[in-house]
């Protein structure tokens, strides 16, 4: 299965892209709101601070009103019957009224008009404040012309500036009010619009994304239904072609013991036939040899030549015949036999079986000047003997096919994959034609310079062992460059495995 089917949430492609970005959108839509939300309310307490700072100069500014218009009641009562406690409230009324001022310079800091007029009023309340001390110190006859003509004294006019002033100040903070009340119900609605359309967002998507995914179910259920009946017809198939692959494998088997036996009868009459021509020939030699010394009539020439050269080369070429015939019957022999071995699965130390085999290869390791390095391998649970003939296959065909121009250097390593056990024994021998890659596992097939013995059984009797305990034998390898072989196998075999 291909790793993008593996994350696949519908049954194809494009159900699968359309869930992922209604999903997708979705987690954006949450994440868009919750972000908005965030910048709106810190707008929103931004607005309230502003609201409550207006409300605060508001408040101050009145404070500041109510403070002179209190000033200026003690001022005129103090005038009118001389009563001390006037002057206590007229100084006390001041004092309030710098105080107010102070705070309200403070609150405008930030409002070049609003401290500009901060800073008239603290000028029309000092000059408020020298009239009245100077008038404390008028006669009794200043004193009654002051009253007399009270409307239009100079201190009444300076509280008249202070209450345009002060006007003036309070108009602006309720056109600020008023601005930034309109600015919080504006933010206040976006959020409210904010997360009314999130809402709806998120619900289309949801709704969106459940039929997507209700579909999907159903087709799953379908497939799963489908793959169900698949699956139950291909384990009736393959218990039908594993029950047929036994009785071939059987058939041939018994095919090739019985063509072994048979071939080996007939191929023991022709040696014994071949040894009684090389006798015959070695009698009608030494006739030959008689009648050179005692000088009797040879035979001709073309006799002479058929005795002494054709017919020495004829039993030579039906002997290794013979011999080669003899070695390929016993091949198959075993071939045959190994077949029907029984395994016995049991816990392996691979390093000590590939360590082993090394140990017994060292003369020609130290012939040969080859540095063979065996690795850690991992521990598994398989047939011992066929496992050490697989090992010592692909270790004893790296060291017969090194080249002689260079030291040569063979590393058997190991590890698992996948749940497997990976064992890889790599030369930097002659290598194998990519070509031939297939063909050297044939049975009887070689690759390359034939100058080494050897009849083209070793690998395929490897990889025939490989399938049955439920593994592979592969090669990768190129001319001149040597070759690695791939032995993989399950890292506990149980009888059941068998390729057979």
């Amino acid at each position: 299965m291909n790793s993008a089917n593996s994350f696949a949430l519908g049954k194809d492609h494009r159900a699968s892209r359309l869930i992922v970005v209604m999903l997708a959108v979705g987690f954006a839509a949450l994440l868009a709101a919750a972000t908005a939300s965030f910048w709106i309310q810190r707008q929103n307490e931004a607005n309230s601070e502003l609201v409550a700072h207006t409300l605060s100069v508001e408040a101050s500014v009145n404070g500041f009103a109510s403070a002179n218009e209190r000033m200026e009641t003690a001022r005129r009562g103090l005038f009118l019957t001389g009563d001390p406690a006037f002057e206590r409230l007229m100084s006390e009324s001041l004092m309030e009224a710098r105080s107010r001022l102070r705070e309200l310079g403070d609150l405008v800091s930030d409002n070049p008009n609003q401290r500009a007029r901060v800073a008239r009023l603290t000028a029309l309340l000092n000059a408020y404040e020298r009239h009245h001390r100077q008038t404390l110190g008028f006669a009794a006859a200043e004193r009654r012309a002051m009253l007399a003509g009270f409307a239009n004294d100079a201190g009444v006019n300076y509280v008249r500036s202070v209450r345009v002033v002060v006007n003036q100040m309070a108009e602006d903070e309720r056109d600020l009010l008023r601005a930034r009340e309109a600015q919080q119900n504006a933010t206040r609605q976006l959020f409210n619009g904010v997360l009314v359309g999130t809402a709806l967002l998120i619900l289309i998507v949801a709704i969106a994304t459940l039929l997507l995914i209700r579909r999907n179910l159903f087709d799953l259920r379908s497939s799963r239904e489908e793959l169900k009946l698949f699956n139950e017809d291909l384990e009736a198939q393959v218990d039908a072609r594993t029950s047929e692959l036994k009785r071939a494998n059987g058939e041939i088997q018994r095919f090739a013991y019985i063509v072994s036996h048979d071939l080996r009868s007939p191929l023991v009459n022709v040696m014994g036939f071949t040894a009684e021509l090389e006798t015959a020939r070695q009698t009608i030699a030494g006739y030959l040899q008689k009648s050179d010394r005692d000088g009797w009539d040879a035979p001709d020439s073309a006799t002479r030549l058929a005795i002494e050269e054709d017919l020495p080369e004829a039993i030579g070429f039906i002997r290794t015949s013979t011999q080669k015939m003899d070695r390929l019957i016993n091949a198959i022999l075993n071939l045959s036999r190994q077949g029907r071995r029984s395994l016995a699965p049991e816990q392996l130390d691979l390093t000590a079986m590939a360590r082993g085999i090394a140990d017994s290869l060292q003369h020609r390791v130290q012939e040969t000047g080859t540095q063979l390095n065996v690795g850690a391998l991992p521990p598994i649970v398989n047939d011992r003997v066929a496992i050490e003939q697989i090992l010592s296959n692909l270790i004893e065909n790296a060291l017969k096919y090194l080249k002689t121009d260079r030291p040569g250097v063979i590393d058997v390593t190991g590890r698992i994959e996948q749940g497997r056990a990976l064992i890889e024994v790599a030369d930097n021998g002659r290598g194998v034609d990519p070509r031939d890659h297939e063909r050297i596992f044939d049975l009887f097939r070689r690759s390359g310079q034939q100058d080494q013995p050897g009849e083209g059984i070793g690998l395929a009797h490897a990889r025939a062992l490989a399938y049955r305990l439920g593994g592979t034998i592969e090669v990768s390898s190129a001319l001149d460059e040597g070759s690695t072989f791939r032995l993989s196998l399950p890292t506990e075999w149980r009888s059941g495995d068998e390729n057979a």
